[in-house]
């Protein structure tokens, strides 16, 4: 087996501007047909990343950076859900990564040093993006309906949710008995 090329870390302040870099170049390059040029013209590196790095001060664990040759390719964010009528208790709040690295495994490791098994998440996906929402029903994600218009682009967007894995007794991680 080889070793990949890439390794996943919690962030640091040391990766915060490569983390505001990979951002915005990964909204540029993903969603270029989605979103208004004049938004995705508009993002600017020194304010991205002033935001990460407030970010990891009040948020110090929610962060997880893919870095090769010591470069950002990607990362996930994962906190409580930000939803006024939470459906799950946490959100995976960003998953991204740059285009060169789709299909190699990166966001397969990094959607798995985010997510508990054992726990239920929910997410927001822009509704004309079948690549990510594919991704994300590999990993246990279904659509539940839901539609919003995203707050700075007005792009709509779907909610997906996932369930709690059921631990091998046979219940979830609050200790409720698996309903299947």
């Amino acid at each position: 087996m080889t070793e990949a090329p890439w390794r996943i870390l919690r962030l640091d302040a040391g990766h915060t501007r490569g983390l505001a870099e990979c951002h915005i170049a990964c909204w540029r390059e993903a969603y270029r047909d989605l979103v208004p040029a004049h938004v995705l013209d508009a993002f600017d590196i020194e304010r991205r990343t002033e935001q990460c790095e407030r970010d990891l001060v009040r948020y110090p664990d929610r962060t997880h950076v893919a870095i090769a040759d010591d470069v950002v390719i990607g990362f996930v964010s994962v906190g409580p859900s930000r939803d006024a009528h939470t459906t799950t208790p946490l959100e995976l709040h960003a998953m991204y990564v740059r285009c060169a690295w789709h299909g190699t495994g990166v966001a397969d490791d990094l959607i798995h040093v985010a997510l508990d098994p054992s726990t239920s998440y929910s997410l927001w996906v822009f509704e004309q993006n079948p690549r990510a929402q594919a991704f994300y029903r590999r990993y246990g994600f279904a659509l539940d309906g839901a539609r919003k218009a995203e707050f700075f682009t007005g792009t709509v967007e779907v909610r997906m949710v996932r369930d709690p894995v059921p631990r091998r007794d046979g219940t979830t991680a609050d200790g409720a008995a698996d309903p299947g």
